[in-house]
């Protein structure tokens, strides 16, 4: 499902929760492992280092500007990324009552871009310290904490989304479905953009499921595709009208998304 801010933020403002465990976790560089996620539903939150997690064969990496939500009792995979050592602060809750209809928190794996946020960092320290003091006044420190952790978490993610990673793609695939006939390269994009080649390349992997490379070249064939049905121009001109100056290239690479050559394409259809 896909899962809007707003949506999850409105679910948890009717939902009866409380903190079921608060963890801080060290480790070291090339641990990995499977497990069965808690019986509770949480998140974690990176300090240092990176790590990726998988839930129910999901993938997320952790790193510090993000947030990864689990579900409980899940099948759960973590191995640490780099030679640096894995920080990080779990925070489980439990679901007291009946949960407003449209999501099951224990069944929902997610993450959220938050950027940079001391006060989350700051809250998270204290969240833990109180967590592990006996006593009702911790008990209920622990409560209020969790909340404002929570309130922190969705205003980062809120402030993220609306100069962030889902903007920057929706931004770049526009500019090349507006360009696409003209010569462009990933970093052209990325540069006009004010971001790395390496960025724009997880942006598009992230919401398009291929580098921007290969959406620029899969956004042409298709218009390319589009021309040869619709229109008598031959190849050549149809090939430089979607951004290929070479005629031959544009025919093998067509070929070889398609399954057949331009001129197939057009005599199949017109048959």
């Amino acid at each position: 499902m896909k899962l809007e801010l707003n949506q999850l933020v409105e679910h948890f403002t009717g939902t009866a929760f409380s903190v079921a465990e608060v963890s801080y976790y060290k480790i070291e560089s090339g641990s990995s492992g499977w497990q069965k996620s808690a019986p509770f539903p949480g998140f974690i939150f990176p300090l240092v280092g990176k790590a990726e997690f998988s839930f129910n064969g999901t993938p997320y990496l952790a790193s510090i500007g993000n947030t990864i939500h689990g579900g409980a009792n899940m099948s759960l995979g973590k191995r640490v990324v780099g030679k640096g050592r894995w920080e990080y602060i779990s925070v489980l809750y439990e679901i007291n009552g009946i949960e407003p209809q449209g999501i099951c928190l224990e069944e929902l794996h997610f993450e959220l871009e938050l950027g940079q946020s001391p006060r989350l960092t700051e809250l998270l320290w204290g969240l833990w310290r109180v967590y592990n003091q006996p006593g009702a006044i911790p008990a209920f420190q622990t409560e209020t904490l969790f909340r404002c952790v929570l309130e922190e978490v969705f205003v980062c993610a809120r402030n993220k989304k609306i100069n962030g990673a889902e903007d920057l793609f929706e931004k770049v695939s526009a500019y090349i479905m507006d360009h696409y006939m003209d010569t462009l390269t990933v970093r052209e994009l990325a540069e006009l953009n004010g971001v790395t080649e390496n960025r724009l390349y997880y942006i598009f992997s992230k919401y398009a499921g291929m580098g921007p490379g290969d959406y620029l070249m899969v956004y042409r064939l298709n218009r390319g595709k589009e021309l040869l049905i619709t229109g008598d121009a031959q190849i050549q001109a149809v090939a430089k009208s979607v951004g290929y100056t070479d005629a031959l290239y544009f025919s093998r690479i067509f070929k070889k998304r398609f399954g057949v050559t331009p001129s197939e394409i057009r005599k199949k259809n017109k048959e």
